[in-house]
């Protein structure tokens, strides 16, 4: 099972279930601030206007690199969001993504990075539980080896912050599980050590050795009350949405 993708914690679970579950993925999230000024008209010819030809532009940058950031935040966050949602409408999961589909996901992702609203999200009780998988470049999660109707409809994650566990699930066809433990790196980034496999959901089957030592890593990239973005450490993107806050791993 792929524990890979979108833990909170540093987990990124919501990948199909393998035995042999691939490393969680971590991530870097770029984000690059760049000043707007807008200059004022500095033409005059007047010695009594000088001071405030020279003033005036001072003024003019502070009004306009203010006060626009802070009044549109919400609204700009909110129109990110909705282009993503939008995006990522027709391409079933990532498993129909061009690499131009995932390259206007991953800039649209890169943007929501940079306002994310929860700085630390290990410290915040938004991980906690059940996740939907929207959308992943992992192609382990996506199953896309198998013929279609054999490949999991929905894939879920649970984080618990408190017990630090987390639960990858699958749906139909074959109901798949897998929990882990994780270990936090840092307040953004864990590290995701499999444990326990559930064959049809039904059926425990303690991980083997080397899943065990098989840990990958998982970084928390954005996090709200409805949406998550993390990237794990071979590269790839995962993104979730909020189903059942109440929602909490099995112990």
């Amino acid at each position: 099972m792929a524990l890979s993708s979108y833990i909170a914690p540093s987990v990124a679970l919501t990948a199909p279930l393998q035995l042999t579950p691939p490393l969680v993925p971590g991530l870097h999230a770029h984000s690059v601030s760049v000043p707007f000024c807008f200059p004022a008209n500095p033409s005059c010819k007047s010695d009594n206007y000088k001071l405030s030809s020279l003033t005036a532009p001072l003024k003019w940058r502070t009004r306009v690199s203010f006060f626009p950031s802070f009044l549109s935040k919400g609204k700009d966050t909110k129109t990110l969001k909705d282009e993503l949602l939008e995006t990522l409408a027709p391409l079933d999961r990532g498993a129909n993504a061009s690499p131009e589909d995932q390259q206007r996901v991953d800039e649209i992702a890169r943007q929501l990075e940079a306002v994310s609203p929860t700085k630390e999200p290990l410290k915040s009780d938004l991980l906690n539980g059940k996740w939907e998988l929207i959308y992943t470049t992992s192609r382990s999660i996506l199953q896309t080896e198998r013929p279609k109707f054999l490949r999991s409809r929905v894939n879920y994650q649970a984080i618990n912050v408190d017990t630090l566990r987390a639960q990858n699930m699958e749906s139909w066809p074959f109901f798949n599980q897998v929990t882990a433990d994780l270990t936090p790196l840092n307040t953004k980034k864990v590290a995701v050590k499999f444990d326990y496999f559930k064959i049809l959901g039904l059926i425990p089957i303690k991980a083997p050795e080397r899943a065990e030592r098989n840990r990958g890593q998982l970084e928390i990239t954005y996090l709200d009350d409805e949406l998550r973005i993390s990237r794990g450490d071979k590269g790839n993107l995962f993104i979730l949405k909020m189903v059942d806050p109440s929602y909490r791993v099995p112990v």
